[in-house]
């Protein structure tokens, strides 16, 4: 049958998706599996199988009978999904466009160029050891394979980096600094041994002598959603709330997540917030869709949960997956089309692979 356009969906509002997104589902049954990420908007959110973070979704779709995954998140995501999935089943991302700022602050290009400057002042592959954050291209993911590299999530980075400088003295760590520092300085490494590499500068704007004091190279990449999120609105806070308490996502600058009382990954801010005591009130950094479901949920509890910032940012390519999209490929498999299918290219998912698996045994 023929593709089923998507300007027959586009003008639909979400109570009819809805309804004929019940039905997709039903139709397909066992032969399919949604995936929700926490920062997913919830009338999206509320058709997944699964919810969590990116790479648990991906494992737990691999687990499954499902032949096709649908990955209601962003691009690199749905990567990860292919990677790891069974040769049968096939990825899908609802709309192409879902992409990651932050991902997008480090391409092959940059990084090789950077491998190469920084094997002018030392001999990179005997002493950096690459590792990429779980959100970046697959490309970054197999390059970290072929040199020996990782990757790491936001839950296992302390372990990654034990890892990683158990192999070799120094770390490139790409493509977010704040979880790099962030997660450097909670094992004792000093500031001034971290230094952040300007992708748009030769040598990364760095001396030579900068570089070889540096334990962790960091790239200059950042999340554009937590680097809302300021220390000040802490003190607004707590001044309001002398007895309320902060929880970060390491993805946050630094002198926050220093300012906070607990940082940790979205997995466990909810945990974390899931665990307090009955009138407890927290100030939470992370994706605004990720608060105001804790903040329902915990409001039913008897707790109380505020987002940081005073204007809300929300990961906006994530937000571009909506019920249109959704009902779209929906309805085109069960019409027997597949559209936007996500499809590592074979030599580099056995590349990004080897770089997952040594993440997967050194965290486990």
């Amino acid at each position: 049958m023929s593709i089923l356009s998507f300007d027959h969906f586009s003008s639909l509002d979400d109570a009819q998706c809805e309804e004929r997104i019940v039905t997709a589902k039903a139709t397909l049954g066992k032969r399919l599996v949604i995936l929700g990420h926490h920062y997913q908007r919830e009338e999206v959110f509320k058709h997944a199988d699964f919810s969590g973070d990116s790479l648990k979704l991906s494992r737990q779709a691999s687990l499954s009978e499902a032949e096709y995954i649908i990955f209601c998140g962003v691009h690199f995501m749905a990567e990860v999904a292919d990677i790891l999935s069974r040769p049968e089943q096939t990825a899908i991302l609802p709309d192409l466009v879902a992409g990651c700022s932050m991902a997008d602050m480090a391409d092959l290009p940059k990084v090789e160029r950077a491998w190469r400057e920084l094997s002018e002042v030392m001999e990179a592959d005997k002493q950096i050891t690459p590792i990429t954050y779980i959100n970046s291209a697959a490309n970054l993911k197999a390059f970290c394979g072929r040199h020996g590299g990782v990757v790491c999530t936001s839950s296992n980075a302390q372990k990654v980096l034990e890892w990683a400088f158990s192999q070799r003295q120094k770390v490139l760590f790409f493509p977010d600094q704040h979880l790099g520092r962030n997660t450097g300085y909670k094992m004792g490494i000093p500031l001034e041994e971290m230094v952040v590499w300007d992708f748009d500068k030769l040598h990364g704007g760095l001396s030579e002598e900068e570089l070889k004091r540096a334990k962790i190279i960091l790239w200059d990449g950042f999340c554009s959603v937590h680097q809302q999120f300021m220390p000040e609105h802490i003190d607004q806070f707590r001044a309001t709330y002398p007895e309320g308490k902060v929880v970060s996502h390491p993805e946050a600058p630094f002198d926050v997540c220093q300012k906070s009382d607990e940082v940790g990954s979205t997995e466990y801010i909810i945990k974390t917030v899931k665990a307090s005591p009955i009138g407890s009130r927290w100030l939470i950094g992370t994706e605004v869709n990720l608060v105001n479901r804790l903040a329902k949920e915990s409001e039913a509890e008897g707790k109380f949960v505020h987002y940081m910032a005073p204007v809300v940012c929300m990961c906006s390519t994530m937000y571009r997956i909506d019920p249109q999209h959704l009902l779209w490929v929906l309805e085109n498999l069960v019409a027997g089309n597949v559209v936007n299918q996500i499809k590592v290219l074979p030599e580099e998912a056995e590349q990004a692979h080897l770089a997952l698996e040594q993440m997967l045994i050194v965290s486990t």
